[in-house]
């Protein structure tokens, strides 16, 4: 054998101990590295998150205006005959107008000072003042005191976002129009309050009468179809290539393809669905039904591949027990692997599904993108999404729906944080060490 001769750097008796030294060194830089990574990415995404709850507080209050509103009986029920029909078709944007001029007559005498002044008031104002009076038809012809919602400009002066100490012409808010605010404050029937209306409306042209709740219904609705559709047959698929299918070039081209598929831009499932579900078989158009459709095809890949890597998981020793007492290789499936499996296949079923409600490149393409004000009844009715909600209103010039689009950004986390934390804890539950 031969040796190798020691150098004289080798030689030294300290040289062993400058390795190793220099060994930890080169550690603790390469720690250093990873934590300011770490760090930097909670900044951002701090920095990220604080600029959304920033820009969406406002939209959760809503500015209101006391109005002594006469319900007079002429503008409602001229006949008095009583009938909800003849009510619901009353002037009720009438008694509003007619409350303003009384609380600023200095107003009623010019035809432009008129209609500033009755632009304080959201034009849903005369909606609200009909859904009370056919709630509770004694208010015709009683004088009553009643808070109404504002507009969204005087809405956003009150909040502070539209500056008072700028020229006139450079402001939505008029000096007449602030004048009529500052005496609305002074005589305390001007307040901010929780704005419950995001939360349990639809959309509307109208930021402060415009809500999410539509499009959680959509979004609630299309997520229910795509979970009927995807999750059984995810799983059956899955089961099938994982315990029973030979082992030849179908098998593996059919897998070569679950992959290929798992990684295909969105928008490719959406003009399938736009040629397939709409244009061929003639299914609603802008319907949670063809939604989830849509989303069910983009979500197969990601809970087939998620329900195999669950299978696999199960030890081996299992199916060779139950098989050496005498099951089928059904029974040992299905009373034994699946019930195992079902925490790693619930968890890939949920985070699937998460990522189908942040789509919206999809949806799109089959008309999910229309203005829809009703809330949907049912899996054919129009709809929308909150991910297209979002993107319909980051599209308005409106300033109060800069707001509003944050606002619903922050409900669209929450569930997808909901749903994330919903996996790990299936995980942690039912997980089980082999």
């Amino acid at each position: 054998m031969t040796e190798i001769a020691a150098t004289p750097e080798l030689r030294r008796p300290d040289f062993s101990a400058e390795r190793v030294k220099r060994r930890y060194a080169a550690e603790r830089r390469f720690r250093l590295y990873g934590l300011s990574a770490i760090f930097a990415a909670i900044g951002m995404l701090g920095l990220l998150l604080l600029s959304i709850i920033s820009e969406a507080l406002p939209a959760f209050t809503q500015a209101y205006v006391a109005l002594d509103i006469e319900f007079d009986a002429e503008a409602i029920d001229p006949q008095g005959s009583g009938d909800p029909n003849v009510i619901r078709r009353g002037d009720f944007d009438k008694l509003f107008k007619e409350a303003l001029k009384a609380r600023f007559p200095e107003a009623a005498k010019e035809r432009r000072a008129r209609r500033a002044l009755y632009g304080l008031v959201s034009n849903g104002a005369g909606l609200d003042l009909r859904d009370m009076v056919m709630d509770d038809p004694s208010l015709i012809g009683s004088r009553q005191r009643v808070w109404v919602k504002t507009s969204d400009d005087v809405d956003s002066f009150v909040k502070g976002q539209i500056p008072r100490d700028v020229a006139e012409s450079e402001r939505r808010v008029k000096d007449n129009e602030i004048a009529w605010i500052d005496a609305l404050e002074a005589d305390d029937a001007l307040e901010t309050r929780f704005n419950s209306t995001f939360f349990t409306s639809g959309d509307s042209r109208e930021p402060e009468l415009a809500g999410i709740w539509g499009a959680a219904v959509g979004s609630l609705l299309t997520l229910l179809v795509t979970l009927l559709l995807s999750f059984p047959i995810g799983v059956l698929s899955a089961i099938y290539l994982e315990e029973f299918a030979p082992t030849n070039r179908w098998t593996d081209l059919i897998e070569v393809n679950i992959n290929n598929l798992a990684a295909v831009p969105s928008i490719v499932f959406g003009l399938l669905g736009l040629a397939v579900f709409l244009n061929f078989f003639g299914l609603p158009r802008s319907a949670p039904l063809v939604g989830g459709m849509v989303l069910a095809l983009m979500t197969l890949p990601t809970i087939i591949i998620a329900s195999r890597a669950a299978l696999k998981a199960v030890p081996p020793s299992i199916r060779e027990a139950a098989l050496g007492i005498g099951a089928s290789k059904l029974q040992v499936t299905t009373h034994h692997v699946l019930p195992l499996a079902m925490p790693g296949i619930l968890t890939g079923t949920i985070i699937g599904m998460a990522q189908a409600l942040g789509e919206t490149a999809p949806l799109l393409m089959i008309g999910m993108v229309a203005f829809i004000v009703d809330i949907p009844a049912g899996v054919t009715d129009p709809a929308t999404v909150l991910p297209v909600q979002i993107y319909l209103w980051a599209d308005s010039p409106e300033r109060a729906f800069v707001a509003k689009t944050s606002a619903a950004i922050m409900v669209l986390l929450g569930f997808l944080i909901l749903m994330n934390a919903l996996a790990v804890l299936l995980r942690k539950r039912f997980e089980r060490r082999w």
